[in-house]
């Protein structure tokens, strides 16, 4: 069975005549069009495209499929924005999944919009961390990933699409107030998961040492008792301390450390009504939780 997406991609590449313009009309990069283009070759068993140059044209093949390609994807295309109208946002599900200071703060505030504004939306929440969120979106079993990304980690592979709700900034975590980090050096560090630890190790460095980790937990409950029980020194985001704040510690906000936060959907734009009501509410949260701060 022909894919869709793999017909709009072919649609695409006839209509503007190059894999670099169907690209940047598709929002997605030319080696995932070549993919998509490659992988339709392979279903259908017709060579479709031809290199000219340093351009492209379709072959008789290409060309016949692609004009197919185009009816079915205007079909799909009017049925859906019927089928949107019809429904609106009355009906329907949408799906989230987030790490756990989000969850535990400025979600939950979304989630209370949205059904306050929509009603007949059920909305599913799930914990999950960033990397396994993306990976649940990719396979369609979320509709909306809330994910963090520090300034070195790059975005994942093609196909998703970011919008920015907000910056977290990141705190020195010790038991001394009007801390420094630079103040460290020698003192036990408590990691979180591998790429929070990359990221503290990353900000160590920028003060002029590398962090001895003595213990790693990637619960912001126990790493705040250790530093309390003084088991060493950490860093933690501004929303996992919103979420929860242990008494006996004491919080530095280092400038110019933050994590980027996003809400990701996944596939061709646009979202489903459901989908993109949630995003806004998301952001909506969060503006209003940074107005507060």
């Amino acid at each position: 069975m022909l894919s869709l997406i793999h017909l709009k991609v072919l649609a695409a590449v006839a209509r503007h005549g190059s894999v670099t313009k169907a690209a940047k009309a598709l929002h997605y990069s030319q080696s995932s069009v070549s993919h998509h283009l490659s992988r339709l070759e392979a279903e259908t068993g017709a060579k479709l495209i031809q290199r000219v140059g340093r351009g492209i044209r379709l072959t008789p093949e290409g060309v016949l499929l692609a004009n197919r390609a185009a009816e079915i994807v205007g079909r799909v295309d009017v049925a859906t924005n019927e089928l949107a109208a019809q429904v609106g946002l009355q009906a329907g599900r949408v799906r989230l999944a987030g790490f756990q200071s989000a969850m535990s703060t400025f979600v939950p505030r979304a989630a209370e919009e949205l059904g306050r504004e929509h009603p007949g939306v059920r909305l599913t929440l799930i914990d999950s961390h960033p990397v396994e969120a993306l990976r649940q979106l990719q396979r369609g079993e979320i509709d909306v990933a809330v994910i963090f990304r520090y300034a070195d980690t790059p975005i994942e592979a093609e196909g998703f699409r970011l919008t920015h709700l907000t910056d977290d900034p990141i705190h020195l975590v010790s038991d001394r107030p009007d801390d420094v980090i630079a103040n460290h050096g020698d003192s036990a560090w408590i990691g979180g998961c591998e790429r929070c630890q990359a990221d503290l190790i990353s900000t160590c460095e920028r003060a002029g040492f590398t962090p001895r980790i003595e213990c790693i937990s990637d619960d912001m409950v126990v790493m705040q008792a250790l530093v309390a029980a003084g088991m060493g020194v950490t860093t933690l985001p501004g929303l996992a301390l919103r979420a929860h704040r242990h008494s006996g510690i004491h919080t530095t906000r280092l400038d110019g450390y933050a994590r980027r936060i996003y809400a990701a959907t996944y596939g061709d734009p646009p979202d489903p009504p459901a989908a993109q009501a949630l995003v806004e509410t998301l952001t909506r949260a969060c503006e209003n939780a940074d107005a507060g701060t």
